[in-house]
């Protein structure tokens, strides 16, 4: 055996325990720790978070103290957050563990909420001023100010960095290059006659994202957030529209698809002749899995972003925090999910990932359906690029300081282009260790300052922080 071989297994070995079961179980019973603490405060104040969610849309000319309007705040973590996992992920849980995969993954997200919000509060609570008047904030600032543990902060942050050039640039920038080659139905290579050389078409793809990318994230925050702010509202709308439309050209079966989904979660599945094809176990781990995967509820990223805001109070953007997981998970993965269930093509074992849900869209709409997920995961991609860029770059800073954050830029943009032109599985599967690891410092956080959480959110609701109880 090689030695990237053995390096390989004993990657995929460490990834399978850090995404394993313990692991799981810890992030989604940190949110009922805090479901129970708050009294299940995501139910009681959703409509208020939507509220709020809307008037920090219109009110993005505010002069409070922050790099970027509230809503642009959620818009860089969205950006992130939303990604590949709403597209493959959501098919590859349905494939693993059938139809009730879906309804543990809405569990995540119902449970992830009241995280995101916490995650939230503590970002804004303890972030801090630059010299240079920008902000700095998440879960390596509240664990080094609020825990006052400095070394389990830098792990925070090495872990972040790391993860950042794999499932923030590599991986995004390959799945980009996949889609464009599948859109322009291209193979092999073109010819650019102004330099007179043959350049492979994943190349030109990577230099052309290395341009667009280095275009916003030299701009900082501010630019991230304008971008995203555009890019986020857009996406939602076209492949939310998309899909609606596919939903609706097949509505006599969603009642049935409904029911499938709350059965399954609970019973096991049969294939054809009486065969048990998923066990509740497999719907349970693998919903599980891909939610957390893609709603990120606990691995401490979006904190990152929100604690740039310019936010009335940390509860404030907390409330706001609670429309993310609602939109990636309860919107996005439940309209993937829904259309690759009513195709019917997610047991036949021809389809699996992305190319599971090109597939189910196409059914119904065709060539349409093929250009709506290939467009879109375009945009998740380039979005999902620029939010990390800062997630990087802010755990980069807390590091080594912002003298050399132009440093981490480059090597930031290299790792673009190196995604682009390369096979990196295993790059993958290490930046996928290392973004899962980034939740074991940030949940000791989090839980370590339930109590400020608490108090922060008693001290708004009482009304000295809001004037809409």
């Amino acid at each position: 055996m090689g030695t990237l071989e053995l390096l390989g297994d004993v990657i995929t070995a460490i990834n399978s325990i850090v995404w394993g079961i313990p692991m799981l179980l810890l992030l989604v019973g940190t949110g009922i720790f805090f479901t129970i603490l708050l009294r299940g405060l995501q139910f009681r104040r959703l409509p208020l978070a939507f509220s709020t969610l809307v008037n920090s849309f219109f009110t993005q000319k505010t002069k409070l103290e922050g790099d970027i309007p509230a809503f642009q705040a959620l818009s860089t973590a969205l950006s992130a957050t939303l990604g590949t996992g709403n597209l493959a992920g959501v098919a590859t849980a349905i494939v693993a563990g059938g139809p009730g995969a879906l309804f543990w993954m809405w569990i995540t997200a119902v449970v992830g909420m009241v995280t995101k919000y916490s995650e939230a509060v503590l970002a804004l609570k303890f972030r801090t001023k630059n010299p240079d008047g920008s902000m700095s904030g998440g879960p390596m600032y509240y664990i080094d100010k609020g825990l006052g543990v400095k070394w389990l902060a830098g792990i925070f942050a090495l872990f972040g960095m790391i993860a950042s050039f794999g499932i923030g640039s590599m991986a995004q920038a390959n799945s980009i290059m996949l889609a464009v080659t599948s859109l322009v139905q291209h193979e092999g290579s073109i010819h650019l006659p102004v330099i007179g050389e043959i350049l492979t078409l994943s190349f030109t793809i990577g230099l052309a994202l290395v341009l667009v990318t280095a275009l916003v994230i030299f701009g900082g925050i501010k630019k991230i957030g304008k971008v995203t702010s555009v890019i986020i509202p857009f996406l939602a709308f076209f492949y939310v529209t998309g899909g609606l439309i596919v939903l609706l050209m097949n509505y006599h079966r969603i009642p049935d698809t409904f029911f499938m989904v709350i059965k399954y979660a609970f019973t096991p599945y049969a294939l054809s002749g009486g065969v048990i094809g998923y066990a509740v176990s497999e719907a349970v781990r693998y919903g599980m899995a891909r939610g957390v995967f893609s709603n990120e509820a606990g691995l401490g990223s979006a904190p990152i972003a929100y604690a740039a805001a310019r936010s009335k109070t940390p509860v404030d953007q907390g409330l706001i925090a609670i429309t993310e997981v609602f939109i990636d998970t309860l919107v996005f993965c439940s309209i993937t999910g829904f259309v690759i269930l009513n195709s019917g093509l997610w047991d036949d074992g021809v389809y699996t990932s992305t190319t599971l849900t090109i597939a189910a869209f196409s059914e119904s709409i065709g060539i349409f359906g093929v250009a709506i997920v290939t467009i879109s995961a375009i945009l998740l991609g380039y979005s999902t690029i620029l939010g990390w860029s800062y997630y990087g770059e802010q755990c980069f800073d807390y590091l080594f300081g912002s003298r050399m954050k132009y440093l981490y830029k480059v090597l930031f943009l290299c790792a673009v282009l190196f995604g682009a032109i390369t096979k990196v599985e295993l790059v993958w599967e290490i930046s996928d260790t290392f973004n899962g690891m980034m939740a074991i410092p940030n949940l000791i956080g989090l839980i370590g300052l339930s109590g400020v959480v608490v108090s922060e959110t008693r001290e708004y609701f009482k009304g000295s922080g809001s004037r809409n109880k």
